[in-house]
């Protein structure tokens, strides 16, 4: 008989939680039928983040998919009347891509729905469990060093 394996056990519920949290999300944004994939979200809360609007090489870094991959988002975005390619205006032969007033209102009901799925998640927890939970995932999210650096800061 082998001994369980702790570790194992708790990457397995990680991975069960990582899709629960996909599901209750998918699920809010298509009640609120933005019309819009979880990736297509990512991207434009991953644009709102920029303080002028950023090359697509650009996004497709801080997202870590391959340039074709937001080529495609920006397509669907763009059809959608979420995003806009505009010139560079030092460069006219790069593009950049912005929200559109639509991009920005979607985001906010994205923003919403993000809220939503999180507190039916949460809901379980008492706020002290919550602040316990933080803690851990910013450690897991951050690495150690972050923590280490946070204790002797």
């Amino acid at each position: 008989m082998t001994a369980p394996d702790p570790d194992g056990l708790l990457a397995e519920q990680l991975l069960r939680l990582t899709r629960r949290v996909h599901r209750i999300q998918k699920r809010h944004l298509e009640h609120r039928d933005l019309g819009i994939t979880p990736a297509q979200s990512r991207l434009l809360r991953t644009l709102a983040h920029y303080g002028s609007p950023p090359r697509m090489a650009d996004l497709a870094e801080r997202l870590e998919v391959v340039p074709r991959a937001v080529t495609t988002l920006v397509d669907g975005l763009e059809s959608a009347g979420k995003v806009r390619r505009v010139p560079d205006p030092a460069n006219r032969r790069v593009i950049r891509i912005e929200l559109t007033d639509d991009g920005r209102t979607a985001l906010r009901e994205l923003h919403g729905a993000r809220h939503c799925a999180a507190e039916e998640i949460l809901a379980p927890l008492t706020d002290e469990q919550r602040v316990v939970l933080g803690g851990l995932l910013d450690t897991l999210v951050d690495g150690p060093d972050m923590e280490r650096g946070r204790r002797t800061a």
